[in-house]
């Protein structure tokens, strides 16, 4: 897929942005030698919701993924994937805790000296 700035898939319509990844299916399917009846049946869904899903994006995100498996495109859904990230108060709590100074005690010898 070619790369597109934000503003460029704001200004698209839903249906427009429906008939891009239709078109992306499609290509993908093309470039890897498959036909319609070979990615549907994969994929586990009629010949006719894949030709609707190619022509303008017609079909449930449940049929969308099954065709990205069969297609080898499961990849594409890392985009998604959550980032755990720490909130500034969460941030601000743990440079607090954080040591501001060395410690002036001498560290205590813990081993032992043998009687042999």
């Amino acid at each position: 897929m070619m790369e597109k700035s934000n503003n460029y898939w704001y200004a698209m319509s839903d249906p427009a942005i429906l008939k891009y990844l239709g078109g992306f299916l499609k290509q993908t399917r093309l470039r890897q030698n498959k036909t319609q009846t070979q990615v549907a049946t994969s994929a586990g869904i009629n010949r006719s919701t894949l030709i609707q899903m190619e022509k303008d994006g017609r079909g449930t995100l449940l049929t969308f993924v099954q065709v990205l498996r069969t297609l080898e495109q499961l990849y594409l859904l890392q985009q998604f994937e959550m980032q755990n990230s720490l909130s500034p108060l969460m941030l601000a709590k743990l440079d607090k805790k954080k040591r501001q100074r060395a410690s002036t005690k001498p560290i205590r010898n813990t081993t032992r000296k043998s009687d042999w």
